[in-house]
């Protein structure tokens, strides 16, 4: 036997192995190495490694540098991409019935949010993803936080607000809310912020804190307006290319492994938000309380305009205690 005939051979197993067994991971964040949702997916996959003895592996691809959530939705759709946290802003004008998260003040507080998604309502939203035509599997929430205004001027009122340019994801819900609260919503990449709050294309943003730390728009931006007028969780989605492929005990370790992830990254988010938003204060970012009555006052029209056919769900939310 030749002794290249030799390596063929010898390589054959390793071919076969890999093609009948090995699942390769690419996960996708735009958000950065240390975050808390990325802390939590990056400890999915070593799970994920761990019990399959490497069967599946896991790549990390954090700071955006496979795409906005956007271009990271279209990829994942067609397997190029297996896994990925997205917004449900990105969500939403696809599968429309995960709207009823986007909904401004839709949730009392950070734990009401929590204990809808816990509960069933929750696995109800991940399964209109799953069925939908989106071509994704959902298996899991992340804990986005509480998202307020962060702006140049100082908002200490409604009136504060008018005709500032205010950065939202680009869902046709979250620019009529800015607009209803008499901002001027733009839709905008979360990549393009930063240089625009800077050369003044928009006049803030809004989101939590952690984001207005690590993005750095605390740079331009010195203001914090506490208004929580959204406080949206984020699915943990798979290409169902990808899904199709596992056998029925690596779909059940995948959906335990996302779920415990799921409470992990909450711990996560607690510690960095508190974290935050001293780092925020201590660099001299102000943190406005404002009542926040007249700015649920505004928005009534959204939630009628985009509520009306998730009347029946809003009520089972708003009776989650």
């Amino acid at each position: 036997m030749t002794f290249k005939r030799k390596l063929l051979l010898a390589a054959l197993p390793f071919v076969f192995s890999a093609s009948a067994f090995a699942l390769d991971i690419k996960f996708a964040d735009v958000h950065p190495a240390g975050y808390p949702t990325v802390v939590a997916e990056q400890n999915m996959g070593k799970k994920l490694e761990q019990a399959t003895n490497g069967e599946i592996t896991f790549k990390m691809f954090a700071g955006g540098v496979l795409g906005s959530e956007k271009e990271v939705i279209e990829q994942a759709q067609i397997g190029a991409v297996q896994m990925a946290r997205v917004s449900l802003g990105i969500v939403g004008p696809v599968v429309p019935d995960v709207n009823v998260f986007n909904m401004p003040f839709v949730f009392r507080d950070h734990e009401h949010m929590r204990k809808v998604i816990d509960g069933e309502i929750g696995q109800e939203i991940l399964d209109k993803i799953t069925n939908s035509e989106f071509n994704l599997v959902a298996l899991a929430w992340m804990d986005g936080g509480t998202r307020s205004l962060y702006t140049k001027k100082p908002v200490r009122s409604l009136e504060d607000l008018k005709g500032m340019k205010i950065r939202v994801q680009g869902n046709p819900l979250f620019l009529d809310m800015m607009n209803a609260m008499g901002g001027n919503g733009i839709a905008m990449d979360t990549g393009e912020i930063f240089s625009a709050l800077q050369t003044g294309v928009i006049d803030g943003a809004e989101n939590n804190p952690p984001t207005l730390l690590e993005h750095n728009h605390f740079q331009s931006a010195k203001y914090f307006t506490q208004t929580s007028h959204l406080i949206l969780p984020e699915p943990v989605v798979m290409s169902k290319t990808t899904w199709n492929k596992l056998t029925p005990d690596q779909q059940a370790l995948v959906k335990k492994v996302a779920r415990e992830a799921q409470f992990e990254e909450r711990a996560l988010w607690d510690a960095k938000s508190a974290a935050s938003e001293e780092k925020l204060k201590a660099a001299g970012v102000e943190f406005i309380v404002v009542d926040k009555k007249p700015f649920y006052d505004a928005t009534a029209p959204v939630r009628e305009k985009y509520g009306a056919q998730y009347a029946d769900l809003m009520k089972r939310i708003d009776a989650v205690q």
